[in-house]
């Protein structure tokens, strides 16, 4: 598909997404990772670069990073480097952090998502591991700053792509499905707002197959809605720069969600800026076949397998299967859904839909739902064998999903507990057809009007008919054999 163009311009976007890994741990101490600490009280002399101290590499979070390797199909690198990146700032204990630079961990792969139903994937450089900074406290009551070290050290996977989005919502369709791949190995806990996954967007306009133009990078968004505004501000700040004769001047900005716009931090430095060079005190990282191999065989099913699976096992679409694959907890709700109730493409519908809509509703995540998998199923499967209708099936749901007496119960059998509801709420459908065609015979009795206006080609005539019949069913008669007994009667 053609990018969009805006006035004129084409959009390019590259992504770089520090992951905090989820060890218990530091990345080179022993120190914890616990968010909310007091500060400075998560720091240990390693992490303040007292004279004498060493890096001890922690195994679990190269493990995570091979994780990940294998969940975007990388290549990982069996021996990569640990460099210096040297900058001076007041959180960063030895003016320099510790990073990969040429031959990082992880090497290319590529993330593939739907932006609406069109496929999309965006290719990976690389990922590499590094040590997080410390976090500067600026107190402006009382005009000072302060410096929390707690944060030093953490272990962070970058996560950098090539230049291959081309508007705000790819980006963002891009950094909800990565997020999507690091919380559903375990790797990362996703939180945005604790800073656990952070992306910076590189972002550039140019004409149409012209050469790349100049870069501005947007960092720390922390969440998809800034994103998407940060990104859209820049785009349209950038274009109306160069439309008025100036040129774009490399950048590194902040977003400011307060007033929609991105300001210029401070001008982008270039890798030549940082002077990389091996660290001395890490010798090369060695990862063996037998390694990788032991972390393949213990990971989750990836979530494009499993919509794969879903694709082929139950008939579902692409776009269905892999929006139910949009975390582990829907998808294990569709699978028991599906197998309890033996219809795969109605609990899709359902949980898209109706679950869906009163997740969003109440504010709330699948996990949490009010409708459990097994009561969903009880109510598809009354749905399917005729034993109520679409109306019938609704208001099972919604009774069960407002009533606390009736979610108490999600632990004892859900198809009894369905049954049970059908009988109370007297909701059964009606397929009796003698008794249907005596409330069709009034209905068409009543109604000469739409009956003419019927059989002189009218349409909508045929629908009023049916909602009077439905509404003398009291909403329980059967859609389709009220539909056929009207069609035969009217001729």
């Amino acid at each position: 598909m053609t990018a969009k163009l805006i006035q004129g311009y084409e959009v390019v976007i590259g992504f770089e997404t520090h992951t905090q890994l989820s060890t218990h741990s530091k990345i080179f101490s022993r120190a914890s990772t616990a968010f909310g600490a007091e500060p400075n009280t998560q720091a240990c002399a390693v992490d303040l670069a007292l004279p004498g101290t060493l890096p001890v590499m922690n195994r679990g979070a190269v493990e995570r990073a091979i994780q990940f390797g294998l969940a975007i199909g990388a290549h990982i690198a069996p021996r990569s480097i640990f460099a210096r990146k040297n900058y001076f700032y007041p959180d960063l204990p030895k003016g320099y952090q510790i990073s990969q630079f040429e031959i990082p961990v992880v090497q290319g792969g590529s993330v593939e998502f739907y932006l609406g139903d069109e496929k999309k994937s965006v290719r990976l450089v690389r990922a590499h591991l590094e040590e997080d900074a410390g976090k500067s406290l600026h107190e402006d009551f009382i005009g000072q700053s302060g410096i929390d070290l707690n944060r030093a050290g953490t272990p962070l996977l970058e996560i950098v792509t090539e230049p291959d989005m081309r508007s705000s919502d790819e980006a963002v369709a891009y950094a909800k499905e990565l997020h999507k791949i690091v919380t559903w190995i375990g790797i990362c806990d996703g939180n945005m707002q604790e800073g656990s996954f952070r992306c910076d967007a590189n972002v550039s306009v140019r004409k149409p197959g012209g050469e790349l133009g100049t870069r501005r990078e947007i960092k720390n968004l922390n969440s998809f809605k800034f994103m998407q505004q940060a990104i859209d501000y820049e785009v349209r700040w950038q274009i109306e720069q160069i439309e008025d004769g100036h040129a774009i001047e490399q950048a590194t900005v902040l977003f400011d969600p307060d007033t929609g716009e991105t300001r210029a931090m401070r001008t982008k430095e270039d890798a030549a800026d940082y002077r990389y060079f091996p660290d001395p005190d890490l010798p090369p990282l060695v990862i063996a076949s037998e390694w990788v191999a032991r972390v393949k065989a213990g990971m989750p099913e990836l979530p494009r397998v499993m919509a794969q699976r879903f694709a082929s096992d139950y008939g579902l679409s692409d776009y269905d299967a892999t929006t139910l694959t949009q975390s582990q907890e829907m998808a294990k709700y569709f699978e028991a859904c599906a197998r309890a109730s033996g219809q795969a493409k109605l609990s899709a519908n359902w949980i898209l839909g109706e679950l869906s809509a009163s997740l969003n509703a109440a504010g709330l995540e699948i996990g949490h739902a009010l409708v459990d998998s097994l009561q969903l199923a009880a109510i598809i499967a009354a749905l399917h064998q005729g034993r109520i209708n679409g109306a019938g099936a609704k208001a099972l749901f919604k009774e069960i999903w407002s009533n606390e007496q009736e979610r108490a119960g999600q632990a004892s059998d859900a198809p009894a507990q369905i049954e049970r509801l059908i009988r109370d709420k007297d909701l059964g459908q009606m397929n009796d057809s003698g008794e249907l065609e005596k409330i069709i015979d009034a209905v068409i009795a009543a109604n000469a009007d739409n009956v003419a206006q019927y059989k002189a080609g009218k349409d909508k005539a045929f629908n009023a008919l049916v909602g009077q019949a439905m509404k003398a069913t009291k909403g329980k008669g059967n859609p389709a054999q009220v539909n056929e007994l009207l069609k035969k009667k009217l001729g």
